[in-house]
């Protein structure tokens, strides 16, 4: 996870949020469509019609991140 802090690292297209309603970390790698997942809890991968990685969604994320790594996650 250490790769999520360091925004150099990031593609220009890779955006970090938090879904409050379900307590999920959302890694959004494209703007490309969505047209399957994969379950796998407490990660969630879904994909584009062509089978590249749109979207990474970590479920109850907070049980596994520090109070520190959210914030500076969230606040990039």
């Amino acid at each position: 996870m250490s790769t999520l802090l360091d925004s150099s690292r990031r593609s220009r297209d890779e955006k970090i949020s938090h879904s409050k309603d379900v307590e999920a970390l959302l890694v959004e790698r494209s703007q490309a469509s969505i047209v399957y997942a994969e379950d796998d809890r407490p990660v969630i991968l879904h994909y584009s019609p062509d089978d590249k990685l749109v979207l990474v969604e970590i479920l109850d994320f907070r049980r596994f991140l520090s109070d520190e790594t959210v914030t500076t996650l969230l606040a990039s």
